[in-house]
């Protein structure tokens, strides 16, 4: 039987009132955990206020050995 290994990752926005991400270093992070085995299964983002964005989220699995 196939088992999984998760892995959460928190991202911090920027800008005044939040909501910007630092794509470069995010890609960096997919990048690197990637390479670690580990598949990005899914994204979003917490609201603060009005829309705006407080942290972006990422879930990764891989295969537990």
């Amino acid at each position: 039987m196939q088992r999984w290994e998760y892995k959460t990752i928190k991202l911090k926005t920027t800008g005044m009132v939040g909501g910007i991400l630092d794509t470069a270093a995010f890609d960096e992070m997919l990048n690197q955990l990637g390479n670690e085995g580990w598949e990005l299964v899914a994204a979003f983002d917490t609201n603060q206020s009005y829309g705006a964005s407080r942290e972006a989220i990422a879930v990764f699995k891989r295969t537990h050995n």
